[in-house]
């Protein structure tokens, strides 16, 4: 496993990120797709057996459960000085009562406490807005981050999916104000949706922001035939908000042809492409069965050559910003 900076900080990162939304308590929360503990410990040992070293969840996965399994499994197999720790706030974590989501001060200071409490750690290594608030004021939300940094209860503040406008103002905000800024982009990208670089990845390549793709295999789309379906495709409401573009079927079929001529996964080819492009920092992957990450891990050392570049990116069909809501 390869090592890298996380953008601008000294904090190093695996190359890969271990996405843990699939770790969570079924009967908990919206995802009735995910793995229980016992199926979850397995996959948590392997990642760190193979180097991972970076792992990214959020208080609303699982109503909290995927923060409990990850940071007990953690606990077992490594020392917290040797992993990095990511989790998110925003989502609504008390059945829509007041205050209860958002990234209001108030919401934010009793989140980062539940979110250690669950992880059971003294801090996080990078806490990260889940998505932008258009409900408090973004000045608010700023010093609020700060201040939990400065308290000790996180290293590093990441933002996910929003407009590149909503984040240039956050950093310019942050700089004016002497606050914490943001270090990292969790950003929706894929061969399936590349509408980021556009202006959310020269923004971060200028400002030297790491970016973490979540959904790098398009919710599996990339990794199995175009019709076929999976137990959690069926289930995954939000899944099926994000791909519809009349070029993503020719999109899948490239990968395919090119898996079979590599010899390889169609999995390795999708995400060695995300991989290799230079704004990206460590793609967030899903992982269900230890060949998902095996495959992961392989899929760093492809090399697509430039044909099987422009092959993959020929069909793609401009279309509409998906996932920040």
């Amino acid at each position: 496993m390869d090592y890298v900076k996380l953008g601008r900080t000294g904090l190093e990162v695996s190359r890969l990120s271990l996405g843990c939304m699939t770790y969570g308590d079924p009967a908990r929360g919206t995802h009735a797709w995910t793995l229980s503990e016992e199926e979850s410990l397995p996959l948590l040992k392997q990642a760190v057996d193979l180097g991972i070293n970076f792992f990214d969840t959020a208080n609303v996965y699982s109503d909290g459960s995927s923060e409990e399994i990850v940071g007990r499994a953690l606990k077992q197999h490594t020392r917290r000085d040797e992993v990095v720790i990511a989790t998110k706030v925003h989502g609504a974590m008390n059945a829509g009562r007041p205050n209860g989501a958002g990234l209001s001060r108030k919401a934010i200071m009793a989140e980062i406490d539940n979110s250690l409490r669950r992880l059971g750690t003294d801090y996080v290594d990078l806490y990260q807005i889940h998505r932008w608030d258009p409900t408090t004021p973004i000045e608010e939300t700023l010093e609020a981050l700060h201040d939990v940094v400065k308290a000790g209860k996180a290293r590093y503040l990441g933002a996910s999916s929003m407009y590149a406008w909503q984040f240039s103002k956050a950093l310019y905000l942050a700089d004016l104000n002497g606050w914490t800024r943001f270090v990292s982009m969790q950003d929706h990208y894929n061969l399936l949706h590349r509408e980021e670089e556009r202006e959310m990845h020269p923004l971060c390549e200028d400002q030297d922001v790491a970016v973490l793709p979540w959904s790098p295999l398009a919710r599996g789309r990339l990794t199995r035939d175009w019709d076929e379906s999976t137990a959690r495709s069926e289930t995954d409401e939000f899944g099926k908000r994000l791909y519809a573009s009349s070029g993503d079927k020719q999109v899948v079929e490239q990968v395919a042809t090119i898996a079979e001529a590599r010899g390889v996964s169609r999995a390795q080819v999708a995400l060695a492409w995300v991989a290799s492009k230079p704004v990206v920092c460590a793609p967030i992957v899903g992982a269900r069965t230890p060949k998902h990450l095996t495959d992961a891990v392989a899929a760093l050392d492809l090399e697509l050559t430039e044909d099987e570049v422009a092959r993959l990116e020929e069909p793609y069909v401009t279309q509409p910003v998906a996932g920040f809501r």
